[in-house]
């Protein structure tokens, strides 16, 4: 790689970071005992979140914990049931709003979780540190490349701190296993595989009928800038990452998790070209009709992102699950001279020395319930940084560069060719029709937004 490259970048993006966090006062720190925080989509994993925020203990000296002062969600269900869950864990009732605008407005938060579906995360988050907030906002950072920049941009800009929820980032297992892989212990890594197999699709899809919005369901607001697609029980609660309208297949739902892993263990910052094949062969052609709907997403994808110094490729597949495939169904190779490392979920790591007199050697994973996860290391990095002023581990500018990784693997499926990826300006160079795949026409109403 171009050293003077990423030196420039490193520099600049540390320069900025502590030029920004030093010059704004963090209104957290003001003596109340607490940070003021809010949770902006209450749905299964949103609560995740908010339940280790709740379950944060600061360290001495002077630090502060959460309070929960606000829920924000565009169905009344959910609403209902997280505002229940909060008051039995703190005996104090949040204030419940259907619009976050109206939120940030009234309460002033000083903490926002933003976990709402991909298309509203931009928004959602520019919104929030525009008022003052730092923010936690799940992954993918958002559906389009230009969100994710406006994204960062807003950030830096506000001196906020945002934090991303690629929690292996901070998994004990992950860690060491960057670790092994930098001390070289693998070798030269020359290729990297990322996949993840079910075995969930058995023949073509039925189309599902639409139906009238739920009682309590806000659905406009609910599609925000995104298509407004009839109400579809496939689509919403938990169904939207395979609608391409909302989210990005698996690629930008698991995937990204998987890219962060390879942009984490290379000293590369994006890849120089992506090209990508997919498909919905078993599935069969999607459907979308008055009355009736099917998924849309790809059941089935390779990607291939080709660096200056390895090959990466990811692979998911939605059927065909082979119980016979040595180690866990989801993570990454890292093939390299002195054997091969799968780094896995649950599974932890678990390295296959090329000399077969060597040990195999593992570290098993260390994960909370519910759902598997490492979200309280996360949390308590991201308070740190707040405390300390300071960039997070998945700072927003990382995690951008790991979902611009997926997108662009989804942009070549959509046009059916390879882009070259200019990471320095984020251009596709010499393609103007998937160069303006990097952004999308929202809704009227809606305006795409643009942080200078």
């Amino acid at each position: 790689m171009n050293m003077n490259r990423r030196q420039f970048l490193h520099t600049t993006t540390a320069t900025a970071a502590g030029t920004v966090f030093g010059a704004v006062p963090l209104r957290g720190e003001d003596g109340f005992g607490h940070y003021k925080t809010a949770l902006i989509g209450c749905g299964w994993w949103g609560m995740n979140i908010l339940g280790e925020a709740m379950r944060y203990s600061p360290p001495p000296p002077g630090g502060k914990n959460c309070k929960v002062v606000a829920l924000c969600d565009v169905d009344q269900r959910h609403l209902e049931a997280a505002q229940e869950k909060v008051l039995k864990l703190t005996g104090e009732p949040p204030r419940t709003y259907r619009d976050h605008r109206e939120l940030l407005d009234r309460e002033k938060p000083e903490i926002v979780i933003v976990g709402t579906p991909d298309h509203w995360h931009a928004l959602q988050t520019i919104d929030a540190v525009q008022a003052g907030a730092h923010v936690y906002v799940e992954k993918p950072i958002s559906h389009t490349i230009g969100e994710g920049r406006a994204m960062v941009n807003a950030a830096r800009k506000h001196g906020r701190v945002v934090q991303v929820g690629f929690h292996r980032r901070v998994s004990p297992h992950n860690v060491s296993a960057m670790k092994f892989l930098r001390e070289g212990r693998a070798g030269k890594i020359g290729a990297v595989k990322a996949f993840v197999i079910y075995d969930g699709v058995r023949g073509p899809e039925k189309p599902t009928r639409n139906a009238d919005v739920p009682k309590g369901l806000d659905w406009d607001r609910w599609c925000g800038p995104a298509p407004l697609r009839p109400y579809n029980r496939l689509i919403h609660p938990r169904g939207f990452r395979q609608f391409l309208d909302y989210a990005n297949g698996t690629l930008g739902d698991w995937g990204v998790h998987w890219m962060d892993q390879i942009l984490w263990w290379t000293e590369e910052l994006w890849p120089r070209r992506v090209s990508s094949t997919g498909g919905r062969p078993v599935q069969g052609p999607a459907v979308n009709l008055p009355d009736y709907q099917t998924t849309d997403a790809p059941e089935v994808q390779v990607a291939t992102f080709e660096f200056e110094s390895f090959t990466a490729t990811w692979e998911h597949r939605l059927f065909g699950g082979n119980p016979h495939e040595r180690g866990e169904n989801v993570g990454c190779y890292f093939y390299g001279t002195e054997g091969v490392l799968h780094l896995g979920w649950q599974s932890g790591w678990t390295f296959y020395p090329r000399d077969k007199s060597q040990p195999v050697l593992s570290e098993p994973a260390q994960l909370h319930e519910p759902d598997q996860q490492n979200i309280r290391e996360l949390w308590a990095d991201f308070m740190a940084a707040i405390r300390h002023r300071t960039l997070p581990v998945c700072d927003i500018e990382t995690a951008h560069r790991s979902t611009v990784m997926s997108l662009l693997g989804m942009i070549s499926l959509k046009t059916g060719r390879s882009v070259q990826w200019d990471g320095a300006t984020e251009r596709i160079v010499g393609d103007p029709f998937a160069h303006g795949l990097l952004r999308r026409e929202y809704r009227p109403g809606y305006r795409y937004p643009e942080i200078l």
